[in-house]
């Protein structure tokens, strides 16, 4: 028997129990189920008596309680809400328990033993309970809403990929009903989004723990602590907005409305009815029954059709649209979530699913490839997928669910499509294309000075940490191809100039990349990011004249600052001559001194040598010119010393008052 009830209970709570969760005398009439576990519930009717009662659960009591809304024409009219208690009794001890027989006084094992304690019995969460609503008054046309729980509704999505930057896209929602009654007729809203429903206890009593007051004198036990507020009167803050990328690859056209079927002739057989029926209920059955009328023959032409008429080709799979477009789900936008509400009244029987039509129109969409290399397959590490690509045009979202991919009249595959907002891009892997293979490299370096910071005469300047990836694309089909590079981003860093149409998603930290690869053809595609990393650097420094020159020929500057370092640069460009002048002196110095040291050395062990006066006297003349040369050398390096340091002192003066804050914004 126990098992019996713990397989009734893992099946569903009602599972093992008869009737409703929730019943009333007041019809069901609007029924919206959300995709956390919850569904509200609307009854509405008139009522000739002074209460209306409801039979539901015990663990929905609590539920039925916090969300209580009740509406009537003219007024509030319910007084009060009355329902039983379910109370555990918790003693332990038995009454007038009799004591234990001593061991040495037992006759029998058994007497001996202590009497188990009889177990309490815990409160049936399936159990039945009656809820009255007491009212003002015998009659009234009242409207009462509540939660309770409910499986989630499940979407489901068709995409036909056309060859015009196109696509047909269908989206269908799976409704379930295990509340134990049917749903006749209800107004039907299926909610995107789970807002929060927690479950409430509110019909089970609770006594909290009560503080127990004692005198024991005034001692502090611990210091008091204050609370800090800032000052927020002042701040102005603002946040820089930045428009969206342009997507990928040719601008789609605009999502046109979805054209009216032909009319279907008066005089054709109730087939069509049917077919219509089907039409507003989804789109798919519909088109099977229109190109089978199509296919009829007239009576008078039926022998000449039959002799001559070839068989008909395959057809591409048809994303039709209802017959009438008011079928479709009307979708609202309210408090942040999407709701479709179905137009029409719609009948869910107990423990069934029903499957509605929410939407079908045409959108922008293309069928190309996307290398996004995943863990958990292989062959993603080396090769593409293969993905449809199209736009929600609708105004609400679309849920996670599961959707089948069409092109060409085939059947492609099948992918997972992700949370979709409004005006986002959905890119769905449905297959792994092989003929295209992808390889990766990378190196990192520094580029770029900007001037960054100037601060009591020191020059701080900034430059890019470039971290580049290059990916090796070759083509080994027959046809080009369009390919999209999820590109891993590292936190921090920025695109630096991104091919166009790249689209930069901040949410999943990863950029798409789009590059085209001509049949049996190779390319390589460069992902540039760089991070700004801050160093200080020398005035008289290649990277300071870099950071300075681009920051006076940047029309952005500061005029006041651009014009005093023009003239402190000038003062450096002649330093910088001087001191150029000066190293280039002491190299020559240097040189000379080593040869004239390396001439003596040549003297001395040819002095006793009769037979070399000849190379005596040339090495001898050498020398001479050298000591020459560098007597030269010396004076006109004091005379540069002295300008040098004259110089500096000018050029120290005319930065010592420069100030600059903050850089320049990046201008990629």
């Amino acid at each position: 028997m126990r098992r019996l009830g713990w397989i009734c209970l893992a099946i569903t709570w009602a599972g093992c129990a008869r009737g409703p969760n929730v019943g009333s005398q007041l019809p069901l009439r609007r029924v919206v189920v959300y995709r956390n576990g919850v569904g509200y519930f609307e009854r509405a009717g008139r009522v000739d008596s002074e209460q209306v009662s409801f039979d539901m659960r015990q663990r929905l009591v609590g539920d039925f309680l916090a969300s209580l809304a009740v509406i009537e024409r003219g007024g509030s009219s319910v007084r009060s809400a009355s329902f039983p208690l379910e109370v555990q009794d918790t003693d332990t001890a038995l009454p007038d328990e009799p004591e234990p027989t001593p061991i040495d006084d037992c006759q029998a094992p058994k007497r001996c033993e202590k009497p188990e304690p009889p177990k309490k019995k815990r409160p049936d969460p399936n159990a039945m309970r009656e809820v009255v609503l007491h009212l003002d008054g015998k009659e009234h046309d009242l409207s009462i809403g509540y939660l309770s729980e409910s499986p989630v509704w499940r979407p489901s999505y068709r995409v036909v990929i056309a060859e015009d930057n196109s696509a047909d896209l269908q989206a269908w929602g799976i409704v379930q009903n295990l509340s134990g009654e049917d749903w006749s007729q209800v107004s039907l809203s299926l909610v995107a989004g789970a807002p929060l429903a927690f479950q409430s206890t509110l019909g089970t009593p609770v006594l909290p723990a009560r503080p127990i007051v004692t005198d024991q004198g005034e001692v502090v036990a611990v210091i008091p602590t204050g609370e800090t507020s800032l000052d927020k009167s002042r701040s102005n803050g603002q946040v820089d907005r930045v428009g969206p990328q342009g997507g990928y690859g040719a601008a789609a056209p605009a999502p046109a409305p979805a054209a009216a079927p032909e009319p279907i002739p008066a005089e054709e057989d109730q087939a069509d009815e049917k077919a219509s029926a089907v039409g507003r209920a989804g789109g798919g059955m519909r088109a099977d029954a229109l190109r089978k009328k199509a296919a009829r023959p007239s009576a008078s032409m039926a022998p000449m059709a039959e002799a001559a008429a070839p068989p008909p080709p395959p057809m591409a799979p048809n994303l039709s649209p209802p017959r009438r477009l008011s079928d479709l789900a009307a979708v609202a936008l309210d408090a942040g979530t999407t709701r479709y509400d179905i137009p029409y009244p719609v009948t869910v029987p107990n423990q069934s699913a029903t499957m509605v039509l929410l939407r079908s129109e045409r959108v922008p969409g293309a069928a190309v490839l996307l290398f996004a290399p995943e863990s958990g397959v292989a062959d993603s590490q080396s090769h593409p997928y293969r993905v449809a690509r199209f736009t929600n045009t609708t105004p609400g979202l679309l849920e996670r669910g599961p959707i089948a991919v069409f092109e060409k009249g085939s059947f492609l595959g099948q992918g997972l499509l992700e949370p979709l907002p409004a005006r986002a891009t959905a890119t769905v892997p449905f297959a792994i294309e092989r003929s295209v293979a992808i390889g990766q490299d990378g190196r990192q370096d520094l580029e770029g000075s900007r001037l960054y910071r100037i601060e009591a005469g020191r020059l701080f300047i900034e430059r890019d940490f470039s971290s580049r990836r290059i990916y090796q694309i070759d083509n080994g089909g027959d046809k080009p191809v369009k390919l999209l590079v999820k590109h891993s981003r590292i936190p921090g860093t920025r695109l630096f100039r991104p091919a166009p149409g790249t689209e930069d998603n901040l949410a999943t930290s990863s950029a798409l990349i789009p590059t085209e690869v001509r049949a049996h053809g190779k390319t390589e595609l460069t992902v540039d990011e760089r991070r700004p990393n801050q160093e200080e650097t020398d005035w008289l420094g290649p990277l300071a004249d870099d950071a300075v020159r681009g920051y006076l020929a940047d029309s952005r500057a500061n005029p006041e600052l651009a014009k005093r370092l023009r003239d402190a640069w000038t003062l450096r460009e002649s330093l910088r001559r001087a001191l150029d002048e000066f190293e280039k002196l002491s190299n020559e110095r240097n040189e000379l001194e080593r040869l004239s040291e390396e001439t003596r050395r040549n003297l001395k062990s040819i002095e006793k040598n009769p037979q070399a006066a000849d190379l005596r006297q040339k090495l001898t003349k050498r020398l001479g010119e050298a000591a020459t040369r560098i007597d030269a050398i010396t004076k006109r390096s004091i005379e540069l010393q002295m300008s040098i340091d004259e110089q500096q002192v000018r050029f120290r003066d005319a930065v010592r008052d420069l100030k600059l804050d903050a850089p320049l914004p990046v201008k990629d």
